[in-house]
């Protein structure tokens, strides 16, 4: 694409934007008062691997119950933990904390306002700086996510596969950012992913963009962006214990860092690459007991995939005990395997 279109393109995208921004609860909308840096910031963390319908419903519950940064940094760290289950990603929230935490101490309240200032709070990086800057603040920055990744693959034809391409995507992307806007441009380019420029199936002739678009032009838009083969997901085995005191079930605190780090969930074996005998399962259970064979679960994660058995048993130890009802906060792949065991 020509330099000389992309002021065209701009005026295209954003009276499109104009007429059909989505509506979502951190958001300002177009042309209003700038966004509030906090909801901006929560809404993009709760966004990183996860869908705008899937994510809402948590961010709105967050603000419900810490309406301000301060607010949500004054938390209990098992309280944000729990209230996070079922986002995945669960380092996400240990960042959320810190980062919380430090904007209430060290800037009283007050988010920073530029991409550098933001990049020294903990667990914010360039993607998120970019973000919380541009449409909370309107500075002019490079918001790049995998929407925006889409529609310049397709706007410029990258024959480069992903995830190669992605510095050049990213240049790209920087080449049609300018100090008019930047905040609803960035938006505007994710909106045009996430409802026309999808990836399957996208709805070229609703595009406000499509005479830009050399992949349009050329016919295969849906073949962008180019991606290399993946390899196949590892699978890993493990035993998960439900033990029981009558309606409670025991669970246990995991380590601050690593996978499910700081959640509670149900004790478990290790997970390895190979699948536990009954013998090995038994053996490796928190406590003696009758252990019995309750079943498996299937869950992903990003990296791989995992085979629980679930074992149930009645019995004591030292444990969080929780009752049905409490189940629900539990990381998904516990919430499985307690209501696999419990039948």
């Amino acid at each position: 694409m020509p330099a000389a279109a992309i002021p065209a393109l701009r005026a295209a995208l954003l009276a499109w934007y104009d007429a059909n921004a989505r509506d979502l609860p951190w958001r300002a909308g177009p042309g209003s008062a700038r966004a509030d840096p906090y909801r901006v910031w929560l809404s993009e963390v709760m966004l990183q691997q996860t869908t705008v319908p899937h994510a809402t419903p948590y961010f709105l519950s967050f603000t419900r119950r810490w309406p301000t940064v301060a607010d949500l940094a004054a938390e209990a760290d098992g309280a944000v933990m729990a209230a996070w289950a079922g986002l995945g990603y669960y380092a996400r929230a240990r960042n959320l904390l810190a980062c919380a935490r430090a904007v209430t101490e060290k800037y009283d309240g007050v988010f920073p306002d530029t991409e550098a200032g933001l990049l020294a709070l903990p667990g914010v990086g360039d993607y998120t700086a970019a973000a919380v800057a541009a449409i909370a603040f309107d500075r002019k920055a490079n918001v790049v996510d995998g929407n925006v990744e889409r529609v310049v693959a397709r706007l410029f034809a990258v024959e480069a596969p992903m995830p190669a391409s992605k510095p050049e995507l990213k240049r790209l992307a920087g080449e049609m950012v300018t100090d008019d806007r930047p905040g609803d441009w960035a938006q505007a380019l994710m909106d045009l992913g996430a409802t026309v420029c999808r990836p399957k199936a996208p709805l070229c002739e609703r595009c406000p963009v499509s005479r830009f678009c050399a992949a349009f032009a050329r016919g295969d838009g849906e073949t962008f962006p180019r991606r290399t083969k993946k390899a196949d997901r590892p699978r890993r085995y493990g035993a998960a214990y439900l033990l029981t005191r009558d309606s409670d079930v025991a669970l246990v605190l995991r380590p601050p860092k690593g996978l499910l780090g700081g959640m509670l969930g149900l004790p478990t074996s290790d997970w390895r690459g190979e699948p536990w005998s009954d013998e090995e399962a038994v053996a490796a259970a928190p406590v003696a007991g009758a252990w019995r064979d309750a079943g498996e679960i299937e869950h992903v994660f990003t990296h791989f995939s995992l085979t629980l058995r679930v074992f149930r048993a009645e019995g004591a130890m030292d444990a969080v005990w929780t009752g049905p009802d409490g189940l629900g906060a539990l990381p998904s792949v516990f919430l499985k395997a307690a209501r696999k065991g419990l039948g």
